[in-house]
């Protein structure tokens, strides 16, 4: 089988990949980018604060994006639209900071199962959802009566859209789910999704 495989090195959590009832947990991303943004925009921001309160505190004038906000703070009610916009997109963006924060990410890549008593424990092996995809769509064009076909893979769910111009179709539909079946438990996932097939006729052109 070909295709991406990702590896992740765990150091000092012993085996973290089995968890209870032998689920796997799947795979976290680092986030490193969006995490140094927020870093840097936060550095500045404060910094440019303090600057203007020190230079307050040494008898220069405040700068005026701060008078002016001082005096939209002490002027408007709660009720103004402009600070109810104001507290909605606040709690919008904390809102999505913490998903972010607390999703696993990496949606792309699927965890796989290990086998008992091989490879080191700290390693995990993910495949990617496409890689999936493009291996079980080659396995159902070898199906007798496909003519094209789209494959999905889903954390949950294998999505396949076949077209056959020959053979009744539920056979074809069958023969396809049974190929699916093996080539969903030849990937290795650590969590077998399940089967969604739909077969139809080409259209008539």
């Amino acid at each position: 089988m070909s295709g991406p495989v990702s590896l992740e090195k765990t150091a000092g959590e012993g085996t973290p990949q089995v968890a209870e009832g032998g689920r796997v947990p799947r795979f976290r991303s680092t986030r490193r980018l969006p995490a140094a943004l927020l870093a840097a925009a936060t550095l500045a921001v404060a910094g440019l604060l303090l600057y203007d309160i020190a230079a307050v505190r040494a008898g220069h004038p405040a700068m005026a994006w701060r008078r002016r906000l001082a005096h939209e703070l002490a002027t408007r009610h709660l009720g103004d639209g402009l600070v109810i916009a104001g507290a909605v997109a606040a709690v919008l963006v904390g809102c999505w900071l913490i998903v972010l924060a607390v999703a696993p990410g990496l949606r792309g890549v699927l965890p796989m199962r290990r086998a008992d008593g091989t490879g080191d424990d700290g390693v995990r092996a993910g495949l990617e959802r496409g890689a999936a995809a493009l291996v079980l769509r080659d396995r159902v064009m070898e199906v007798p009566g496909v003519q094209s076909v789209r494959v999905d893979v889903g954390r949950r769910v294998v999505r396949a859209r076949a077209r056959s111009h020959f053979r009744d179709l539920d056979e074809v539909r069958t023969d396809v789910n049974t190929v699916l079946a093996e080539g969903v438990r030849e990937l290795g996932l650590a969590r077998e999704p399940s089967l969604s097939v739909h077969v139809r006729r080409p259209a008539k052109k």
